[in-house]
């Protein structure tokens, strides 16, 4: 008991260091404008040295770009309103919080939160906010806007750490991104562009969107109950009880209104439920691709449409039957309320965008990931220590590089043909680069959502800042890295395939 209690302290003081650390630094805005400037400078002191690298998928040649320089003062002063405008993630936040605002001010949200609250039990819940997070990503990455600030809610409704919450949804969403019960469109992305790297060494290669599928599925429950349990024993202890100003819903039963409210808001949902359905279910229905496909049709990639729209219908029914919307002045006070607590988002927004489109410019992120990959091709290890280290790599490149597919648009014309040459099938190599590329995902600031969460965080904790999201979320990141290895290795060490029809092994 004495060690554990040791251990336990140890963790206490090393995570409390770096939050100290982390909160040390400037303001997350400011922070990101510094490392804007910094790239600027680096990507001079690169260009310096004349460093070339070869990708490894076109041939071509990759050097890093001067933009302190007059070409690069140009670009710097013409596209800094699109840098901002057309960072991926402001859009989704946004439209989604405009559809979210109606709901929380017609009392939807607070009120389905009583109901849900009152109804499940209380062991579970940590276990179903984290699983829920891991279910999200089927629907792109709308869980980031809608699951995280919902598990702060319902942890705080039931008297726990609106903090711990968070981070339970986070890791479910984030840490999770490559688990899932369902295909995503992450699936069909990824696995072309491994079929274009195993075309490196057999030609007529083919790789499945479901590739990987069954090692996915699995997944899924590993780390929901990996997320549940570093939740529950090491970050809700370490928060401990909430001291700060939001006040929490109340939980009293439900009024006459309010069930009615809901019956109307689930008839809405069903209704809607059947229109999409009858989009979706007949081979050629009106939200599928014009391929007859549902991975790539209108449906998937207008997601945040779909949840602006249900949102709105869902919310209105609400307001009706509950008596809490009487005009469309409501309904538009409601959007704009919304929109009104996005405000240090937004501007964290805007110096984030700066960043990732300097660095993006300069090519350092594409030199960066491209050497670390010919190092560990280099190394001369055997197939399952060359596995975990290409697990270890991709975690390390994802601190660099945020996006899936652009890393493994660099990744894959390396690594599965060295796999296929050693006997390794690309579905395999695929499934590796998902476990690396997820792990690191809730603790590096170049995630596009992550000043997202700092704001949200922010909310409950006006001295937060990157800091405390590193810390609070490490443990996660330590622990689903660890964990989904060790599943890694004994899927390889079984045999077991990792998808339908994708065995571990190629023989070409």
């Amino acid at each position: 008991m004495a060690r554990k209690h040791t251990g336990t302290r140890m963790i206490e003081r090393f995570l409390s260091l770096v939050e100290k650390v982390g909160n040390a630094l400037p303001h997350p805005a400011t922070l990101f404008a510094g490392f804007a400037v910094l790239v600027i400078l680096l990507s001079w002191v690169f260009a310096q040295f004349d460093l070339a690298v070869t990708h490894p998928g076109t041939g071509e040649t990759v050097r890093p770009v001067n933009l302190l320089s007059i070409d690069g003062l140009h670009r710097i002063l013409m596209t800094m309103v699109t840098n901002f405008t057309s960072f991926a993630p402001l859009g989704t936040v946004f439209v989604s919080m405009l559809g979210i605002g109606i709901a929380e001010s017609s009392g939807l949200i607070g009120t389905a939160l009583r109901r849900l609250v009152l109804a499940a039990p209380r062991r579970l819940l940590t276990f179903v906010i984290v699983l829920s997070g891991i279910l999200s990503n089927t629907a792109s990455e709308v869980g980031y806007v809608l699951l995280v600030p919902l598990g702060g809610v319902i942890f705080q409704a039931v008297g726990r750490h609106p903090i711990a919450g968070m981070a339970a949804a986070f890791a479910g969403v984030s840490g999770g991104y490559s688990a899932n019960l369902l295909l995503g469109t992450i699936d069909p992305l990824l696995a072309g562009l491994s079929q274009e790297a195993a075309h490196i060494i057999a030609p007529g290669y083919e790789v499945s969107a479901a590739a990987n599928y069954y090692f996915l599925f699995v997944s899924t429950f590993v780390i929901a109950v990996a997320g549940t349990w570093v939740t529950e024993k090491i970050v809700a202890p370490r928060l401990g009880d909430y001291t700060g100003d939001v006040e929490a819903e109340e939980l009293r039963p439900l009024s006459g209104d309010e069930k009615r409210g809901l019956r109307f808001a689930l008839w809405a949902g069903l209704a809607s439920a059947a229109v999409i359905a009858a989009g979706l279910v007949p081979e050629h229905g009106f939200l599928r691709s014009t391929d007859g496909g549902v991975l790539n049709s209108p449906f998937l990639k207008g997601i945040v449409a779909f949840i602006f729209l249900g949102a709105v219908v869902l919310a209105v029914a609400y307001g009706i039957g509950a008596r809490t919307i009487r005009s469309d002045g409501d309904v538009v006070k409601g959007m704009g309320k919304s929109i009104e607590t996005l405000g240090i988002y937004t501007v964290l927004v805007f110096f984030a965008a700066q960043f990732v489109a300097y660095f993006n410019w300069t090519n350092l992120g594409l030199i960066f990931a491209i050497e670390g990959a010919d190092l560990l091709r280099s190394s001369g290890l055997g197939p399952i220590p060359l596995m975990i280290a290409f697990v270890l790599v991709t975690a390390l490149i994802n601190l660099v590089m945020g996006s899936a597919s652009a890393k493994w648009a660099i990744m894959a014309p390396v690594f599965i043909p060295m796999f296929m040459l050693l006997g390794y099938s690309p579905e395999l190599v695929q499934a590796s680069y998902r476990v690396g590329d997820s792990v690191t995902n809730i603790i590096s600031p170049m995630m596009s959502y992550f000043a997202l969460i700092v704001a949200f965080v922010a909310k409950y904790d006006p001295r937060a800042g990157i800091g405390t999201v590193i810390a609070t979320m490490l443990p996660y990141s330590v622990v689903f890295g660890i964990l989904w290895t060790i599943m890694l290795v004994a899927w390889f060490l079984l045999g077991l395939p990792v998808g339908p029809g994708a065995g571990l092994y190629y023989e070409g």
